[in-house]
């Protein structure tokens, strides 16, 4: 299927993981994507695995970077008719030992950044009466996470800000809708099974089934899983899936 011929889709931290998975699938569909993140490197293997990628170095922590690289990925490419907010920070501290530079830290990445990127995404959309927003949450953004205040009120906040484009832009041919992933297969989890491996004296299987057990299939979800959701949420007849958190999490949260 080629039915995202002529658009540009815009995927923020494409370099690896779910973000690099939906960069993929959008280009196969026919899309022209752009793919951001910090690092050059990881951007390039992601374009190194399917035709019509391109990179651009991006902070999502920095207002200026969103502004300018939506602009240049704007200019090189055509309007920005998708818009994939994915990038984001995972890290745990307990609310009684975290201070406000940590708590800032996760929500300029989580939720600022989001807000930005789709702020700058939204002129395309409008132009053109059409627009696809898709945030990648969390299964933290519907229930609290131990030790994840800071990343869970980020990803809550992300349905919220979704759930409000969804009501800002009814009826203009522009759509939003949130991904709601549990555990999933991405680098991130790869090193954090190895640390609880090497923590715990356990096998790297043992580690990756004690990671699963908050998935209710018990299971890490693959990132192919989340690709093919973001694809359903763009591709022909999504014109009435509006405002929705779609859960990946093996069962019912």
């Amino acid at each position: 299927m080629t039915h995202l011929n002529g658009k540009h889709a815009l995927v923020t931290g494409g370099g690896t993981g779910i973000g690099q998975a939906i960069a993929i699938k959008l280009a196969d569909l026919g899309a022209t994507v752009t793919v951001t993140g910090r690092r050059i490197e990881t951007l390039t293997e992601t374009c190194s695995l399917s035709n019509n990628i391109y990179p651009l170095i991006m902070d999502m922590a920095s207002e200026e970077s969103i502004v300018e690289g939506t602009k240049l990925a704007i200019k090189e490419r055509g309007p920005t008719l998708i818009h994939v907010a994915n990038a984001g920070i995972a890290e745990t501290m307990p609310v009684h030992r975290m201070d406000l530079a940590f708590w800032n830290k996760i929500m300029r990445t989580n939720l600022d950044g989001v807000f930005l990127g789709i702020r700058e995404g939204l002129t395309s959309m409008k132009e053109n009466n059409f627009g696809r927003i898709i945030t990648i949450s969390s299964i933290a953004g519907l229930k609290g996470l131990k030790y994840g205040a800071a990343y869970s009120a980020s990803k809550h906040a992300v349905i919220g800000l979704t759930k409000t484009l969804s009501e800002e832009y009814m009826g203009s041919g522009i759509t939003a809708n949130a991904i709601c992933p549990g555990y999933v297969r991405t680098p991130i989890v790869d090193r954090n099974r190895d640390l609880i491996a090497s923590r715990s004296n356990l096998t790297l299987e043992d580690a990756e089934k004690a990671m699963s057990q908050d998935n209710r299939h018990k299971r890490l979800i693959e990132v192919e899983e989340v690709s093919c959701a973001a694809e359903f949420l763009v591709g022909p007849n999504s014109e009435s899936i509006n405002g929705q958190t779609l859960e990946i999490a093996g069962g019912q949260i």
